[in-house]
């Protein structure tokens, strides 16, 4: 249940920057896995490539970075570092 709460925020989070600034599609989304977040990039991967199937990240490169400092303020979440937009 968490890591589902955790992708959703994340879908939101692109979602909302992508029509703030009027992107097409998303090209690339690079986050940042905290220690405590319970999610490996492979899990991850797979979590976000059906997440975003068929939106407007569909066709997204994902570039996934994962931190081990468990005393980092957001070492529980999945942090948004870039992403990647394409504009008419």
């Amino acid at each position: 249940m968490h890591e589902m709460s955790l992708m959703n925020s994340l879908i939101s989070q692109v979602n909302h920057i992508a029509s703030r600034e009027g992107a097409n599609r998303v090209l690339a989304v690079k986050v940042r896995l905290g220690a405590l977040s319970h999610m490996s990039p492979e899990h991850f991967r797979e979590h976000f490539n059906l997440a975003t199937q068929g939106g407007i990240a569909g066709e997204a490169r994902l570039e996934i970075e994962t931190s081990d400092n468990q005393n980092d303020a957001d070492a529980a979440g999945i942090i948004i570092d870039t992403i990647e937009i394409e504009k008419d």
